[in-house]
């Protein structure tokens, strides 16, 4: 059967070419990752936040976290915004979509805590709302986007995904998530204190059979 290429290839290359220039962000990841390893470590909190696609990816992230991504460990503090139907269509009915994450923000943020916001357009009103609610609480503010966008000049840090299609920019962002969990766990153990199995050594996992 002859099948057409096109969208693949198109893809592909579209993924090929920001995959290059996104090699640069590893530095940030890596910082990013650290500061979330002594944060979470010490009993801080994230928050995260996005709609759509990015709402997912903003659920995958605080899986990886009260879960983990590889080795055992203890589970950290990580709440998605988005998959509470009954409070974000409440705050949605009473006080507007765009209030949806900020007042669970409100809520839930504290000092130092930190919320990541992940939106390929960078444009999401909702998503403002938050960060500007995020800095009343005293909380840190970093975002992940596409190459533009008022988010990201909204937030204190930033890592703009070189691509302008969006697709590729949900794919990088999966990619960031993913590295930004390797060097946190490879932080860990320097927070926690003690050898290599300090991150899980005062947590025990039953496992029913």
């Amino acid at each position: 059967m002859d099948h057409d290429l096109t969208p693949t290839d198109d893809h592909l290359t579209a993924l090929a070419a920001a995959i290059v220039p996104f090699r640069a962000m590893s530095g940030k990841l890596a910082r990013w990752g650290s500061d979330l390893a002594w944060h979470l470590g010490q009993g801080g909190r994230l928050l995260v936040a996005g709609n759509g696609g990015s709402a997912a990816e903003a659920q995958h992230l605080a899986a990886e976290l009260v879960g983990r991504l590889r080795d055992e460990r203890r589970p950290l503090s990580a709440i998605a915004l988005t998959p509470d139907s009954s409070a974000v269509t409440a705050i949605g009915n009473d006080y507007g979509f765009e209030e949806i994450f900020a007042r669970q923000v409100r809520a839930h943020g504290r000092p130092g805590d930190v919320l990541i916001t992940l939106s390929t357009s960078g444009r999401s009103p909702n998503l403002l709302a938050a960060v500007r609610a995020a800095k009343e609480c005293g909380m840190r503010t970093w975002a992940m986007t596409g190459p533009s966008g008022p988010l990201a000049e909204a937030s204190d840090e930033a890592l703009r995904c070189p691509s302008p299609e969006s697709q590729v920019v949900q794919e990088l962002h999966l990619v960031a998530v993913h590295l930004m969990c390797e060097y946190l766990d490879r932080t860990l153990p320097s927070v926690l204190g003690g050898g290599s199995d300090a991150p899980f050594a005062d947590f025990k996992v039953e496992v029913a059979v």
